[in-house]
Parts: C-alpha cells; sequence; structure tokens
C-alpha cells in the first residue's frame, strides 16, 4: 500500500464502506416487497456483470434483471423478506456480505393447500466500488428450512 492509499483508507472510510454496502442489501430485499421493479432499480444496486442466484433458478447480467425478478414475484399476492444484520467484509474496492434471511410468500387466494410459503435462507454476496458507488456484483441465497408449498406445487 502506497503512502497516499494509506492515507486515503482509515477505519471510518471502512466502516462507511461497510454500511454502504450493507445498505444495497436492505434496499434490494425492501424493493422486492415495495416497489415497481425496473431497469433503474437494477443499475442503482448492480454491475452490469451481476449475477443472482437462488437454489432453483439463477440469472447473470443486469440487462433483464428487474424483469426477472419482477416475474417471480407475480407468483404470489405478496412478500415479506426479513434480513439480519448483514456482516460485511471490506478489502479497497471488493467486499464480501453474509446476511440470514426470512422469506413470507403470501399464494394468491384460491388455491389450495397453506396460504403461505416460508423460507430460511442463508444469503452471500459480493460488492465492488464502480464510478457510480458501491454496487452488488454477486448474491446467492442457500435455502436453510420451508415450511409451506412453492407456486406450483399446491392443489
Amino acid at each position: 500500500m502506497t503512502s497516499t492509499e494509506a492515507e486515503s483508507f482509515t477505519p471510518d472510510t471502512a466502516m462507511a464502506d461497510a454500511f454502504t454496502v450493507r445498505g444495497l442489501l436492505d434496499r434490494y430485499l425492501l424493493a422486492l416487497d415495495t416497489e415497481k421493479l425496473d431497469d433503474a432499480w437494477a443499475r442503482g444496486l448492480f454491475t452490469r456483470d451481476a449475477v443472482v442466484a437462488f437454489p432453483l433458478s439463477r440469472y447473470e447480467g443486469i440487462h433483464g434483471l428487474a424483469e426477472w425478478h419482477s416475474n417471480a414475484l407475480a407468483n404470489f399476492a405478496r412478500t415479506q423478506h426479513l434480513n439480519s444484520p448483514a456482516v460485511v467484509d471490506c478489502t479497497g474496492d471488493e467486499a464480501t456480505l453474509r446476511a440470514n434471511l426470512v422469506s413470507t410468500h403470501v399464494h394468491h387466494p384460491g388455491g389450495e393447500g397453506p396460504e403461505l410459503f416460508t423460507t430460511g435462507t442463508s444469503v452471500s454476496g459480493a460488492a465492488r466500488r464502480t464510478p457510480d458507488g458501491w454496487r452488488l456484483t454477486r448474491l446467492s441465497f442457500g435455502l436453510i428450512w420451508v415450511d409451506g408449498v412453492p407456486p406450483g406445487a399446491r392443489g
């Protein structure tokens, strides 16, 4: 590390970076429940080469990422995503994150079976500092437990 790099990297900078990266995950999860997802949403959270991976599906790249999320969420009347505080490790312009997540999915009315499909997952991810600020490069969701029935498996 050069003296210029050492001067620009302080514990306060590292804490601010970790706070910003943690906020990307929070904004992502809240948006799934409350916002219309569009290309501006995706650009504000992800890099162009981002990868989002769930146990049964995966998407690479930013083009079409919002539509992919919207189509998946259309399977439910409502959702609620509650995450633990993320543990973030920053090294220069790269960061990793880990958190836990409980996702409650409310099925559309009229189907047979339980109204709710709930999952507990581990979340891991990575972020990179870009000219536009920190952006997520990867989010991976690992299934820990399930309660209820996923879409397509009801009645």
